[in-house]
């Protein structure tokens, strides 16, 4: 799955970006079959809402994921940027499987193998 990092008045670091890639990364496992096909991409936003701020919630968390006719998205605004993570992570989950849970089981590849070998398509 492509993963897109931005940035918003606030500066990366290594470690923060090997920790989206492994915490939104964990996802794939929900839609293997969309990233074989190449259609699924996550876009993930870390911003600090104000720089003076001292107390209360200063980071903004975002993650969109674009499915085939749909996009899920999970937004939270914590004070620290990896629970905000955590968290965007565990509402994409929620999300991926109410759109998973959608898909028509028999628009599966395996029910068009049996049309083919019942000879009706």
């Amino acid at each position: 799955m492509k993963i897109i990092t931005k940035y918003t008045n606030f500066t990366s670091t290594p470690a923060l970006d090997q920790y989206i890639e492994d915490k939104i990364g964990a996802l794939e496992k929900y839609i293997s079959k969309l990233v074989e096909k190449g259609v699924a991409e996550a876009r993930v936003e870390v911003a600090r809402t104000t720089k003076h701020h001292q107390k209360g919630d200063v980071y903004h968390v975002e993650c969109n994921l674009q499915m085939p006719g749909k996009l899920l998205r999970g937004e939270t605004e914590v004070s620290d940027v990896r629970v905000g993570i955590d968290e965007v992570k565990a509402t994409m989950d929620l999300e991926i499987k109410k759109y998973m849970g959608r898909v028509r089981p028999q628009d599966s590849g395996g029910q068009k193998e049996l049309r083919k070998l019942r000879g009706k398509e």
